[in-house]
């Protein structure tokens, strides 16, 4: 029994739809932030910059 037609069709439909399929899945999921993602990811990073920048000031005063 041949089965050229049925890999063809496996290669050149199935495989390309398939493909579309996840692609387009992972793009919509990964699509949208929350605003409340982006107001946490915005307040840790004030929290790191001053957190950094009071350390900075502390090894400032142990410089004579």
């Amino acid at each position: 029994m041949d089965s050229g037609g049925f890999n063809w069709a496996l290669m050149n439909i199935v495989g390309p739809l398939l493909l579309l399929v996840v692609i387009a899945w992972a793009v919509l999921r990964n699509r949208k932030e929350s605003q409340e993602d982006i107001d946490r990811t915005e307040q840790a990073t004030r929290n790191l910059y001053r957190d950094e920048d009071e350390a900075h000031r502390g090894e400032d005063d142990d410089v004579p």
